[in-house]
């Protein structure tokens, strides 16, 4: 009885430590890592971010980027942190993908995270290298059906560019090559120098080059038009129904982490979202705020989740 009576006593001493801890939280500059290059997609959305979070806080925000393997790697330092709130993930789609197509990951992404919120949603474009055959996506259809191997790159294997691109390949009847890369601001570097043929990825990543005329825009993934690129045609209306492949970018935490840390770090993401010169800055990269908390962002993971395996299944797409 004694030794039941010590157990349970120093569980219950245990949680209430637990529960004091997360109450004074933060008391220390929080870790956030971005699993992808700098100057990419998620890296340029979390340091719009960060400024208004870490006033929301009263912390500063550290941004760490680890690169490699869609994603998997730095998400994997987020998965064996301690469940306290000091490090967290800002991921992108590729979440809800790499798990179905990466092999001996050492954590399951499903268990291993806990939404804290969603905070931008945006369509991938279609670029081409300035001196592309094609001048529109039709003609892109064309020249890859007469020349089977063309090259586009993506910001990472499981990115919403590799499954469009896969996708693309399944309903169009086509074969092309993918060429991952650490980001998207590398793929388009090499797009823009001509290394490859073509890329699928962000306004943010490709507006300027595209406004610039270094490379040529076709088509949006979106299912609508939409963001700084809406002036584009959307691969559904060029002759595939259907077709619909958003992205967004959201923040995670370690599975366990305190509630009221998670409450206290979803205020400080909608008070960023919400901010109007936040979102203009996110509009300005090609990004459309949004403004929903973490149940809401749980629910999208949950049915995005089940698409994903679909489409994986049907494209066969894998990580090699």
């Amino acid at each position: 009885m004694w030794r039941r009576r010590t157990v349970i006593g120093g569980a219950l001493a245990a949680a209430a430590a637990h529960r004091a801890g997360a109450q004074g939280w933060p008391e220390r500059p929080i870790r956030v890592i971005a699993p992808y290059a700098p100057g990419g997609q998620s890296d340029t959305v979390v340091r719009l971010l960060a400024p208004k979070m870490a006033e929301a806080l009263g912390q500063s925000l550290v941004i760490e980027n680890r690169t490699g393997a869609g994603g998997s790697i730095g998400a994997g330092v987020v998965a064996q942190s301690p469940p306290d709130g000091y490090t967290l993930l800002f991921e992108s789609f590729a979440f809800l993908v790499v798990p179905f197509i990466v092999k001996g990951l050492t954590f399951d992404y499903e268990k291993a995270f806990a939404p804290v919120g969603q905070a931008v949603a945006l369509p991938y474009v279609l670029v081409v290298r300035r001196d592309f055959p094609a001048q529109d996506f039709a003609g892109f259809l064309a020249y890859a059906k007469a020349h089977p191997g063309v090259s586009y790159g993506t910001p990472g294997v499981g990115t919403v560019g590799h499954l469009a691109g896969a996708l693309l390949e399944n309903r169009a009847g086509i074969r092309l090559e993918h060429v991952p890369y650490r980001g998207g601001a590398e793929s388009a570097r090499d797009l823009a120098g001509g290394v490859i043929d073509a890329a699928i990825g962000t306004a943010n990543s490709f507006g300027p080059l595209i406004q610039d005329g270094k490379v040529r825009g076709l088509a949006l993934t979106s299912g609508e038009r939409r963001g700084s690129l809406s002036n584009l045609p959307t691969i559904a209306e060029c002759g595939f129904p259907g077709y619909d492949l958003t992205s967004w970018n959201g923040l995670f935490a370690p599975s366990g982490t305190p509630a009221p840390v998670m409450a206290r770090l979803e205020a400080a993401m909608m008070a960023a979202t919400r901010d109007p010169a936040t979102q203009q800055k996110l509009a300005l990269t090609g990004n459309d705020a949004v403004t929903e908390g973490s149940a809401a962002f749980a629910a999208r993971i949950q049915r995005e989740r089940a698409v994903v395996k679909q489409i994986v299944a049907q494209t066969g797409i894998r990580a090699d």
